[in-house]
């Protein structure tokens, strides 16, 4: 869908690149066609270790650094980090060199569209097609109030638009914490830990002596490393369904992610079941907490030799797993 609007708009002409110069690409997802742009120009730049991954795999490199002769946002969910990723553009792109905003409409790219009008900046479209639209600023001009900005929420934990439950810790999380026993082990794994809630739960905790924050996206785990100031704390950006510890843990914590986008993918949240289970020693434990409704049950069944409800409310479930079964 994507390329099918920047193939459009590079075709007509509202989107006109330079004939040389390094081609931004902002927060493209995994399977997103880019073949509009030379491998050699494109530069991927996210925060997010699976979508960076996936495109690293094809040979596309990494951002080094600005200035851009061009650049394309793929627009976020969140409209404060859209906001932030196009103020970014506009000032990582040479001055003059076009800016494609580019999103689906349940992306809120309508929104954006009519954010950038009454910044009163020129723009050049929008085309639309695929159920969204693409348009192109000009790099340079200011954005004031669009950066991102940290804020301090309650618990004067500091977060960023974008990352999951920015304004206020997770419900589910919060129930989690308060549901962790004293004698956790010592060395625990914080699997999707996000900007860091939990860890700060987890390293109250007197029989934890390690602690491994495992985290995909970059900014939120850049606030959990300013929000958890821990000697026995160890940051990872990775891919939760990959990450290999230096020793196995002796306990695994955490409120898997169930969406992609904005799809329920309650796949994703069995990958980290079946991750968190290849990461502990053979007596150790998971701590989940989880929606009611998905269907993790069977799955933990498989996994663990012990598996407890241990209380929750009428939208979360706890559950305490231990022993797990080794896979062949």
């Amino acid at each position: 869908m994507r390329s099918a609007r920047l193939d459009l708009a590079l075709e007509t002409g509202a989107f006109a690149l330079p004939p040389d110069g390094p081609v931004a690409l902002y927060r493209p997802h995994e399977g997103d066609e880019l073949d509009s742009f030379s491998i050699q120009r494109a530069r991927v730049i996210t925060g997010f270790r699976p979508d960076a991954e996936w495109f690293a795999a094809r040979g596309y490199r990494a951002g080094e650094g600005p200035p851009y002769a061009a650049a394309v946002v793929c627009l976020p969910r969140s409209r404060q980090a859209a906001r932030a990723l196009i103020s970014r553009a506009m000032v990582e792109v040479a001055p003059g060199g076009p800016v494609a905003v580019d999103g689906q409409k349940t992306d809120g790219i309508d929104s954006i569209l009519k954010d950038c009008r009454a910044m009163g900046l020129s723009l050049v479209g929008p085309l639309s097609k695929a159920h969204g639209k693409i348009f192109v600023l000009q790099a340079g001009a200011e954005l004031p109030g669009w950066e991102a900005r940290p804020q301090l929420i309650e618990g004067g934990f500091q977060t960023l638009p974008g990352v999951f439950s920015s304004d206020a810790p997770d419900a589910g999380s919060v129930l989690l914490a308060q549901a962790l026993p004293e004698k956790l082990g010592a060395r625990v794994i914080d699997l999707g830990a996000g900007w860091g809630y939990l860890a700060r739960a987890i390293l109250t905790r007197s029989s934890v002596s390690e602690l491994d924050l495992v985290e995909a996206e970059k900014d939120a785990l850049d606030c959990a490393e300013a929000n958890i100031e821990d000697p026995r704390a160890r940051f990872h950006w990775a891919d939760a369904r990959r990450f290999k510890p230096a020793r196995p843990a002796h306990a695994v914590v955490m409120n898997p992610p169930f969406h992609a986008g904005r799809d329920a993918d309650p796949a994703l949240g069995v990958a980290f079941l079946r991750a968190a289970a290849g990461m502990l020693v053979p007596d150790g434990t998971l701590w989940l907490v989880a929606n009611r409704h998905l269907p993790y049950a069977p799955v933990l069944a498989t996994l663990f030799r012990q598996v407890e409800d241990i209380g929750g409310n009428s939208v979360f479930r706890l559950t305490r797993a231990s022993h797990p079964i080794r896979q062949r």
